[in-house]
């Protein structure tokens, strides 16, 4: 479970045959107090997230960098071999749900702002095509 703001926006993928992924990256802060100096220090660690499919589409839509959002997921690493050889590793946050809790964009055909504190399941039953999952 992580709460952060957005560090891009959604990247989208697209494969054949109709599924795609969304990729952005997402900052958590973690703010404590120095007790030696009493200094307020605040961490920022970066993690990647993936989304899969209706719920790429979705953030694509409505997320765009800066927007807070809370995500539900698994941890998943995974490496890949460069054309040159060279064996590269990541760590991804595999999304299986999240809620927005602030967003800038307007829905386009009723002209009113997302509302925050909406969520979306993926792993429920598919929308239809122009609903929105809130």
């Amino acid at each position: 479970m992580l709460i952060g703001h957005l560090g891009e926006d959604v990247k989208m993928h697209y494969f054949d045959g109709g599924n795609c992924i969304g990729r952005f990256p997402l900052a958590t802060n973690e703010t404590y107090i120095n007790k030696s100096t009493n200094e307020k220090i605040t961490s920022t660690e970066w993690h990647n997230l993936v989304v899969r499919n209706k719920a790429a589409e979705i953030c694509e839509k409505y997320l765009s960098k800066g927007d807070k959002i809370y995500v539900e997921g698994r941890i998943k690493s995974r490496q890949w071999q460069t054309e040159d050889g060279v064996t590269k590793y990541t760590t991804e946050i595999q999304v299986t749900e999240f809620t927005f809790l602030t967003v800038k964009k307007e829905i386009e055909s009723s002209g009113r702002t997302v509302t925050e504190g909406k969520s979306y399941d993926p792993n429920q039953n598919p929308l239809p095509e122009n609903d929105l999952p809130f």
